[in-house]
């Protein structure tokens, strides 16, 4: 006897509702747990690994075909990009402890204030999380390097978190391996985390020579050089915003004594 669909009450014949997907019912007992364990692990897997390989083959040609349609495969981007930065900042933080080994150069060069210790042992520690957060911000920034060059804004939103993926997946891979071989030099550490950076301009000239095939490297490379000089000054403006609004919140806030976290030692 055919059942009626809890969803939709059209009439059921196989396991699946034929007009809304719903599947047959069934009691939830220890199988039916195993099973949704089981295809939640392995299908969470496959996409993820299958978007990593794509990625480290030819990021800007798997960001392509997500946009263009392709997307069954794919973990969705901004997830990806998410999941990524978590993993990152984990072994940034936890393994490679990256935000202790920095404060303790910063505080032995008698560099700077205690305020600009703690900014840029942040950012040097989180950079994958600071940059995910600002997708939106640098998704603009590349829409402008490649106007007219056929994308929206929220196309641009995926072209980012891609790119995110791809220099976060460098670091995991490549960057923290050897800041962990280096644990006892923290300049050296200081040098290799100053490199990672570097490696941002050379894998958005990948990402976008395989995203746009068509153009010639020397476009490519112009473009990328427009970006990257737009996110330095708004990098630079971000920094002396950060560094007033210390200073006024110190002021307003803690008095005297507080002016004294952002004096130069």
């Amino acid at each position: 006897m055919a059942e009626s669909c809890l969803n939709c009450g059209k009439s059921i014949e196989e396991n699946y509702c034929g007009n809304c997907g719903q599947k047959r019912f069934s009691r939830i007992d220890r199988k039916y747990i195993f099973s949704e364990l089981e295809n939640t692990v392995l299908q969470t897997n496959k996409g993820f690994l299958f978007s990593v390989k794509s990625i480290l083959k030819n990021p800007g040609k798997t960001a392509k075909e997500f946009i263009n349609g392709s997307r069954i495969n794919h973990y969705k981007p901004i997830l990806l990009a998410f999941l990524l930065s978590g993993i990152s900042a984990f072994i940034s933080f936890q393994i490679v402890g990256l935000k202790e080994i920095m404060e303790l150069y910063y505080l032995e060069q008698n560099l700077n204030s205690p305020l600009m210790i703690d900014i840029l042992s942040f950012t040097s520690s989180y950079n994958s999380l600071i940059m995910l957060s600002f997708i939106p911000f640098l998704a603009l920034l590349t829409k402008i390097g490649f106007r007219k060059c056929g994308q929206n804004y929220y196309e641009h939103i995926v072209i980012n978190s891609y790119i995110l993926s791809v220099y976060t997946i460098v670091n995991i891979i490549v960057i923290y391996p050897i800041m962990l071989f280096l644990n006892d030099d923290p300049g050296l550490i200081i040098q290799v985390s100053s490199l990672s950076m570097f490696t941002i301009p050379v894998i958005m000239v990948w990402f976008f020579k395989g995203f746009y095939e068509q153009k010639s490297l020397k476009s490519i490379i112009s473009r990328v050089l427009i970006v990257m000089l737009l996110g330095f000054v708004a990098f630079i403006i971000l920094m002396i915003l950060s560094i007033i609004a210390g200073f006024v919140f110190a002021l307003l806030k803690g008095g005297p004594e507080a002016l004294e976290y952002i004096k130069p030692q």
